[in-house]
């Protein structure tokens, strides 16, 4: 008789699992079990085989050899990086798999999507969770969740840990949200070498212990190369000291650097980012003051006032459709608010990472991408570099160079336009969800890079723990006119502003204000003041100057980019260079004084 407490047999195993891709092995040896109402994730670096092992374990595709045994009757359901939806309507949809068609009519309106709205023109955050709600009204025993959090905004996030946390169904998730991981998982599986490692605690464990992980087998390999070392010397002494050759010590030797090698071969190659933050800007980049925004009679953006400054990092959170890319292009003086103004600074080179992808065409092959012009170069911050060089410092192949963009993964496709954007030199960074499809490798060498750039950072992001550990200041909008600013991160955001985001539409767009005494007498409105005419003057002389300046910085940066000048008139390169830091350090203090005289106008107008 069985004990009592005995765990339960899983619901799925793969024991000793070996799967060739191209010449060499793609997983060899992995074993992975599912157990009932596990909730696991597959970590891994993009490249490694996650898709794949998920197909495997769904029986999509067959291994090489190894077993795959499933409990019998167990359901699953399998939610792909890349939905396709398939139907006249989501309803049609939801139901191909053999969902009842009032469950699928249920979990469809839970992830906020109506049964009747058409299957085609959806936009990503629609797809993902018409996938969602499919799987979930299929009422699997097994659920696995290939990315579910790209294009989902964070209140969609937030609904599927709900659902998750109240389900009975066993889930397995590849996913790059740590924030999303930390609460939904309790086992972590790591894809890396080939081989699956196992960790039986939530995803919040995991760093500590694959660095553990790697210490340890980097020690094993620093053992490894010495006793080689070791052996290699002996055994060439004996064949000097004209002693008998030992075969099997040959044998032994060899197999040994056999091992060293696959063990080097294995090891991830690192991914070389790097960006310049070109010239230096003006301290003010962009003044948002009284703006406001509606598209017919939806407001986007009620009067909102904002001043970034250099070196600000300023997150825009908020459900998709609030107006975040709206509010961008206000930023950059690409849209005209419907009133208000909008002041940009001097010397601003934006760089724009599009979540859309639009710059990439299906048919274009990586190489067209990083260079549109042709040739075999691209400029890399002002240098030339051989596209293939710079490509494998985004750990592309050569052979993938002639590849068609259409047949990248979501992670190489976002690698990709990284490495277009990076290239160029830019002191005003946008990013608009920058953390779609990329390994946690890639985003922890992002992280990096961003955190060290001395340039200014406006992220669009439904990633938590990514804006939580860069953004300065987080600017949200509800979808319904609301809009608040908060010093610091996502955590900083909600702690101050609790229920902004929610979907409540009775909730304010912003903390009422308490409730007046009724015996309380209004107070006399305060006579309005104005800037002194002294002050008045030197304002309008300061945005006459800040106006003008762009051009002339130009012009004398234009004179300045020829190659020959130093060697034909070093004293016209070295006064140009003066004169052109004298403008700069001139806009810079301009700028400070604008600054203050504008608060001081912005304080006496009450």
């Amino acid at each position: 008789m069985a004990a009592k407490n005995a765990s339960r047999p899983p619901l799925i195993a793969l024991k000793d699992i070996r799967l060739q891709d191209g010449p060499r092995p793609l997983f060899e040896g992995v074993d992975l079990a599912i157990e009932p109402r596990m909730r696991g994730c597959l970590v891994g670096r993009n490249g490694a085989g996650k898709s794949t092992l998920m197909r495997l374990v769904m029986g999509m595709i067959e291994p090489d050899s190894g077993d795959r045994t499933v409990q019998t009757g167990t359901r699953f359901a399998y939610v792909p990086q890349e939905p396709v939806i398939t139907g006249e309507t989501l309803l049609d949809y939801a139901v191909s798999g053999g969902a009842e068609p009032w469950t699928a009519e249920s979990w469809l309106e839970t992830f906020g999507l109506s049964p009747a709205k058409a299957a085609t023109g959806l936009s990503g955050g629609e797809i993902r969770r018409a996938a969602l709600a499919k799987a979930f009204a299929e009422e699997p025993d097994v659920l696995l969740l290939d990315e579910p959090t790209n294009h989902l905004d964070i209140l969609a996030i937030e609904r599927l840990e709900q659902e998750l946390a109240a389900s009975r169904m066993a889930v397995l998730t590849v996913s790059h949200d740590r924030a999303f991981l930390n609460k939904v998982t309790n086992t972590c599986y790591w894809l890396e070498g080939r081989q699956v490692r196992t960790l039986n605690r939530g995803f919040e464990h995991f760093d500590a212990w694959a660095d553990q992980v790697t210490a340890e087998e980097a020690e094993s390999l620093r053992r490894l190369s010495k006793a080689i070392e070791a052996e290699t010397h002996a055994f060439y002494r004996s064949i000097t000291g004209r002693r008998t050759r030992n075969e099997g010590r040959a044998r032994q030797l060899r197999a040994m650097r056999a091992d060293r090698s696959e063990r080097l071969r294995d090891q991830p190659r690192e991914l070389s980012l790097d960006v310049d933050s070109g010239g230096q800007s003006g301290k003010r980049v962009a003044e948002l003051r009284g703006v406001t925004k509606a598209f017919g009679d939806r407001v986007i953006l009620p009067p909102f006032t904002t001043r970034i400054l250099r070196g600000d990092r300023i997150a825009i959170v908020g459900p998709n459709g609030a107006g975040k890319t709206t509010l961008v292009k206000l930023m950059l003086g690409e849209l005209e608010p419907d009133s208000g103004s909008v002041k940009l600074g001097v010397g601003l080179e934006p760089v724009y990472l599009d979540q859309a992808r639009a710059e990439l065409t299906g048919d274009m092959t990586l190489r067209d991408a990083l260079t549109p012009g042709g040739g075999d170069s691209i400029m890399v911050r002002g240098t030339p570099k051989h596209v293939a060089a710079y490509a494998k410092d985004f750990l592309f192949t050569d052979g993938q160079l002639r590849q068609p963009v259409s047949t990248l993964s979501g992670g190489e496709r976002n690698r990709l336009l990284l490495a277009r954007a990076l290239a160029q030199p830019a002191n005003l960074l946008i990013l608009d969800e920058p953390t779609n499809d990329l390994d946690m490798d890639t985003l922890d060498r992002l992280e990096e890079l961003l955190a060290d750039y001395d340039g200014t950072l406006i992220l669009v992001s439904h990633d938590r723990d990514f804006v939580d550990r860069l953004a300065t200041s987080t600017i949200a909008l509800n979808g319904r006119g609301g809009v608040v600013e908060t010093p610091g991160g996502w955590t900083d955001f909600v702690r101050q502003n609790p229920g902004f985001l929610s979907e409540d539409k009775a909730s304010t767009a912003a903390p009422a204000a308490p409730a007046k005494p009724a015996a309380a007498k209004p107070a006399p409105a305060a006579p309005t003041r104005k800037l002194s005419y002294k002050d008045a003057r030197r304002l309008e002389e300061i945005e006459r100057l800040m106006a003008e300046a762009p051009a002339a910085i130009a012009a004398k940066e234009a004179k300045l980019a020829d190659p020959d000048l130093y060697a034909r008139d070093p004293a016209a390169f070295q006064r140009l260079t003066d004169e052109l830091q004298a403008l700069r350090d001139q806009i810079d203090a301009a700028e400070t004084e604008w600054l203050e005289l504008e608060e001081k106008k912005a304080a006496l107008a009450g």
